[in-house]
């Protein structure tokens, strides 16, 4: 199998918000599975991971009723409404739900009371803000896009993180984009390149591991014909050069030395001496 940090592209994409979803989702699915959660698929190549205790649940929907491509839910009775729920859009960069999943791993080993933390204002770990804290480190302004939200953008405007203050249906947060927090790229929130929201409880570490990524000034490997169209025009593709070859080992070198045919004996040569026979007079 193909490791996930091989380079698979021919081009790097900066800002790495503007590069689209890869081909798979593996790597995004990988650190819970890595922790032993239970992997079944459907019929239609949809895939669900299953926290041991049934208390977190994750789908990976190719197939699903509308573009959620990825939906994670954390419960505290499994037989219950969720706590929280996150969704990632079909062209959402994997790389900021494998962020998302790397810090839920971690959570979740640490037990519930870290992955059903809900934020509080004004706490040392648990702030809202600190999930805005790594955009705003980076460059990224504040904004009051409408009444009830405040937003932070993207220096060049094309991607940004919305907050939504007040009461919200948290049926409507689960199962529409009307969820308290909106991340998303694009020249519109109204119609995105892609989108990832979160619900009013989710925690701060799973929110702020999403927003340093997506922040992250490091571009992202893409294969330049798989890139939107439009999103050439606005993000820098730098072509990825191959790799050098790698320098010979002293084992290489003797192989390569053994490989070499024997050398041939040396050709005599006949050189003039004193005993040579004298040369016969030219002809008058």
């Amino acid at each position: 199998m193909k490791p996930h940090d091989d380079i698979d592209g021919d081009v790097y994409v900066s800002p790495r918000y503007l590069a689209r979803a890869t081909a798979i989702g593996d790597p995004g699915l990988d650190p819970l599975r890595d922790l032993g959660w239970e992997l079944h698929n459907d019929d239609l190549g949809n895939a669900y991971l299953n926290a041991p205790d049934r208390k977190v649940r994750l789908g990976y929907l190719p197939e699903g009723d509308d573009d959620g491509l990825w939906r994670i839910n954390a419960y505290k009775d499994p037989f219950g409404p969720p706590v929280w729920g996150a969704c990632f859009n079909d062209s959402c960069p994997t790389e900021f739900v494998t962020a998302f999943t790397t810090a839920l791993a971690e959570a979740y080993e640490q037990g519930p009371a870290s992955y059903l933390a809900r934020p509080v204002s004004g706490s040392n770990d648990r702030d809202p803000f600190l999930a805005v804290a790594p955009l705003i480190n980076r460059g990224w302004r504040l904004d009051r896009p409408r009444w009830g939200a405040f937003a932070v953008h993207s220096p060049d405007g094309l991607a940004g993180l919305e907050y939504t203050v007040g009461d919200l249906d948290p049926e409507a947060e689960l199962t529409t984009r009307d969820a308290r927090w909106q991340l998303w790229a694009g020249t519109s929130i109204d119609r995105p390149y892609w989108y990832a929201t979160a619900t009013t409880d989710t925690p701060v570490a799973l929110l702020k591991a999403v927003t340093e990524s997506v922040s992250d000034p490091t571009p992202l490997p893409r294969w330049r014909d798989d890139t939107y169209s439009y999103v050439k025009n606005m993000a820098q593709l730098i072509p990825i050069t191959p790799p050098p070859p790698p320098a010979p080992t002293p084992l290489d070198v003797q192989r390569a030395a053994a490989r070499q045919p024997a050398p041939r004996p040396a050709t005599s040569v006949p050189r003039w001496s004193t005993t040579s026979r004298p040369a016969l007079p030219s002809r008058r």
